[in-house]
Order: structure tokens, then sequence, then C-alpha cells
């Protein structure tokens, strides 16, 4: 049987989402708790991995199981058994063709980016801090030139595992509320920091340190050592990931 859940968690006490050996990730703690109310070893395999720091409004993981339990005992049972930061939002039995990282047809982030001149005690973890002020307008015109496919080598971490540079960027919206400012991001996949070398890039744009066309040169540059440093980790969210109906995975 497999079984597919819809998670959230606060990525902040953990080492990222993949497995280690000393159990300090949300991976970790979760096939744990799975395996408990399993009376089996579980593993799990998630949508996309996340980096230390970086949270999750709706993370996708299937797993395969010998044991019958009703859905609530995925959800319910496991979450009495995780730490408070990390939850099972849903559960729902999946055909064994569904694979979460290799049915995913999209994948969102949003960056949450606080500005003002001292950073917050209260939101510590969960946003970005900057401490001025940035022209949301001039980061808006940049991020319109990454919409579409494109090679984005520029964004891409030394470490990065893909095949390809080329992806395609389907959303790239800003909005501001007071101090503070939201960046969605959609595409069919990301790179390795893709996301916060374009936060560190916008920012730049923002504060005054280049115009808005400077993106396109970046983008078309291909080269990482031209962008903007990468930017923190904290302010980062995996918020959805996009299936086929047929799969009938709930939808948040």
């Amino acid at each position: 049987m497999r079984i597919a859940l819809g998670l959230e968690y606060d990525g902040s006490p953990y080492c990222g989402w993949q497995s280690q050996p000393d159990g300090s990730t949300v991976q970790d703690v979760l096939q744990l708790a799975l395996s408990q109310i399993a009376g089996e070893s579980i593993g799990v395999i998630a949508a996309g991995r996340t980096d230390t720091g970086v949270h999750a409004l709706e993370q996708v993981i299937h797993f395969d199981t010998q044991t019958s339990r009703p859905l609530t005992a995925w959800v319910r049972g496991v979450n009495a058994l995780l730490p408070s930061s990390v939850a099972v939002l849903w559960a729902h039995a999946v055909d064994d063709e569904f694979h979460a990282r290799f049915s995913a047809q999209a994948r969102s982030y949003r960056y949450q980016l606080f500005c003002r001149p001292v950073r917050s005690a209260l939101q510590h973890g969960k946003v970005g801090w900057f401490h001025q002020p940035l022209d949301v307008d001039k980061m808006r015109e940049a991020a319109q030139l990454l919409l579409g496919e494109h090679d984005f080598s520029a964004f891409r971490a030394s470490a990065c595992q893909a095949k390809s540079p080329v992806k395609t960027l389907s959303q790239m919206d800003i909005q501001q509320q007071g101090g503070l400012i939201s960046m969605n991001l959609t595409a069919n996949a990301f790179l390795h920091h893709m996301v916060r070398n374009i936060v560190g890039c916008l920012v730049y744009v923002g504060k005054g340190k280049h115009p808005p066309l400077w993106m396109r040169e970046v983008l078309e540059g291909r080269e990482r050592s031209q962008a903007a440093p990468t930017f923190a980790p904290d302010g980062l969210y995996l918020r959805r990931i996009t299936y086929d109906p047929k799969w009938g995975l709930p939808q948040l």
C-alpha cells in the first residue's frame, strides 16, 4: 500500500530535510514516527529537499507499507509522536504509480523578507531580514526578466546535483505589506539555492546597487560569480507542490 502525506514544518531546529546519521533532520523524525505507527521500518520519499533552516507550508511525501491503518492513524497518530515543529496535514492512499518527486508538475516557494533598521525578535528564524527599505517596484521589474524557460546556472549552488540548469519559472510575484516583502515563485523544478540566490539579486536591485536590467545580464551570463551572495534560509518556505488532479490529493 502506498500512502501520500502532506506536511508542514518549522525548519529551524533541523539540519534540512535529508536524513543524516545523527537523526537531526525532518525526514529522520518523520520516519521514526511513521515506523512506530506501522510497526515496521518506514522510509519516505519527498517532493523536494529543503535545506537547513528552510520551512514548509506543504511538503508532500509518499511511503510504502504492508500495514493497514485508517488514514486518521497516519495523521493524528503520527502527529502524537512528532515534535511540535512538524505536523502531518493530511493522508491519502495513492496508486503505486504515484511518486512524490517524479509525479510533481510544479513546485512553489515563498520568501518572506522583513525590512527594518533592527532585526525582529518575534519573527526570528521565520523571516529574512534587511536593514533598510527596498524599492519594490524595481525588484518587480527585475523579477519579470526571469519568467519563462532559461538556463539558471547563475543562480545554481556549486553542490547542485540537477542534471540540467534549464528550468521554467512560471510565477515571480512580489508583494509588500508594511515592512514585510513576500516573494512567490513557481517553477517546474528548482536548482539548489536557486530561490535564495534570486532573492539575493533582487535585494541588490532593491537597494540600488544595480538597475533592474542587471538581472538579465546575470541570467544570460550563466556565471554564479556574477550574481549576489546566497540570501539567508530563514524566510524561505516550500509553499505548494502541484500534481495532476487524477491523483486526488487534498488541495489546501
